[in-house]
């Protein structure tokens, strides 16, 4: 309930919250041909639904990660998934230039799956019980692959290209720039559906095999579902740090990590959180905007250092 309260007060307060006057008194004053409208059709609007897709969504997707690593502390930025689909956009910028948004999207898609499934190969030699090794071997397999990229954008004099689709903001997002954030929506639903099946995988291969399930076509969806998102969000709005992993984890300590009952939660929590911080990178500096990726950062880097801790005291 206090969720969804907060959701709906947060949305509308992202809708008036910005440098051009789109108050209730300006809409009124204005008519349906005003400027104010215009604004709050083409720029508000789609923004503020942005950001409740990609919160909704990435909670989603760090909450399925975590399932298939069966680690409360992975996450698409923490498994070099985001560093995968970073790669892929450049190479669609060196290699495809004139390519559709779409396609680039497709690409970035493949090149995530492909690192999703580099990540869960390489964690096979992970011992489970290690909670923190396996981000720590996830951040350090993004930092190469982050590292491949940047040298090459840098050679390809592409950096600062790449560096603007990288940065995690909404401040670009307008009326014809957000709908492929749909799509991540669309595969909210997907996890929606197979959330029992994402439950029991969360109990390990042998089991999940013994209950009859396929194990392997479970952990393909969930891979596509990560993928999918992780693109979709980057050709869109960015990076956007640490969100898939602390909304997950704070969800869980509440309600338990039954998937099908977390997944409501998870999806309204991190849309909260969202657009509770782009709000704040609104008006922390106004008139000027930071990046959202700046705001989340921070937060999410404090609420990760708390999980991170929690979950020291209680191992001891």
């Amino acid at each position: 309930m206090l969720v969804g309260v907060l959701l709906v007060a947060l949305a509308g307060a992202s809708l008036f919250v910005g440098v051009s006057d789109v108050s209730p008194a300006a809409l009124l004053a204005g008519g349906s041909q005003s400027d104010a409208a215009f604004l709050l059709v083409a720029s508000r609007i789609p923004r503020t639904v942005a950001v409740l897709l990609v919160g909704a969504s990435l909670g989603i997707a760090g909450l399925i990660m975590q399932m298939l690593v069966r680690n409360k502390f992975v996450e698409p930025g923490t498994t070099g998934v985001t560093e995968f689909a970073t790669l892929g956009m450049l190479v669609t910028m060196v290699f495809f230039p004139g390519l559709a948004v779409v396609g680039k999207m497709g690409v970035a898609a493949a090149f995530g799956l492909f690192g999703t499934w580099v990540f869960l190969r390489v964690v096979r030699f992970v011992p489970v019980r290690q909670l923190v090794l396996v981000p720590l071997v996830g951040i350090m397999l993004g930092g190469v692959v982050a590292a491949v990229t940047t040298f090459f954008a840098y050679r390809l004099d592409l950096l600062q290209s790449l560096g603007q689709w990288a940065q995690g903001s909404f401040a670009t997002v307008m009326q014809g720039r957000y709908e492929f954030l749909w799509i991540a929506g669309l595969m909210v639903v997907v996890a929606w559906v197979a959330a029992d099946r994402f439950s029991v995988i969360g109990l390990g291969e042998e089991f999940a095999t013994n209950l009859g399930l396929d194990y392997r076509r479970v952990v393909a969806v969930g891979m596509v579902v990560i993928a999918v998102i992780t693109a979709a969000v980057l050709v869109t709005a960015g990076i956007v740090p640490f969100l898939g992993l602390v909304v997950p984890n704070v969800v869980s300590l509440v309600i338990g990590d039954n998937v099908r009952r977390s997944i409501p939660w998870v999806a309204g929590t991190g849309a909260v959180f969202v657009l509770a911080c782009d709000i704040v990178a609104r008006v922390v500096r106004f008139p000027y905007e930071i990046p959202l990726s700046v705001v989340v950062g921070v937060i999410g880097a404090v609420l990760f250092l708390w999980l991170l801790l929690r979950s020291g005291s209680r191992a001891h």
